[in-house]
């Protein structure tokens, strides 16, 4: 069994954090939500894969990731990196 998570970097008041988180907690994968306002790492994290910019939802999937992804996207990330996650 893999120990990966998806990362999930938000900021309150964000609807499209919001409209992502739904699919996502209801998917019943492991996600990690990280709040950019409250960790300044994670607010960096996110400027290194967003060019320099903050912008959310940034998701992190092992060595995948991608600014404002789609739920389907996130899906096949997962299924690279962690198929397991998935089940049958």
């Amino acid at each position: 069994m893999s120990d990966l998570k998806i990362e999930f970097y938000w900021r309150p008041g964000c609807g499209f954090c919001s409209a992502l988180r739904r699919p996502l907690m209801a998917s019943g994968l492991p996600v990690q939500e990280i709040n950019i306002w409250e960790d300044p790492n994670a607010a960096a994290r996110v400027r290194e894969i967003a060019d320099g910019n903050e912008t959310v939802p940034t998701v992190v999937v092992g060595t995948w990731s991608a600014v404002n992804p789609s739920f389907g996207e996130i899906e096949a990330a997962v299924r690279k990196q962690a198929p397991e996650l998935l089940g049958s």
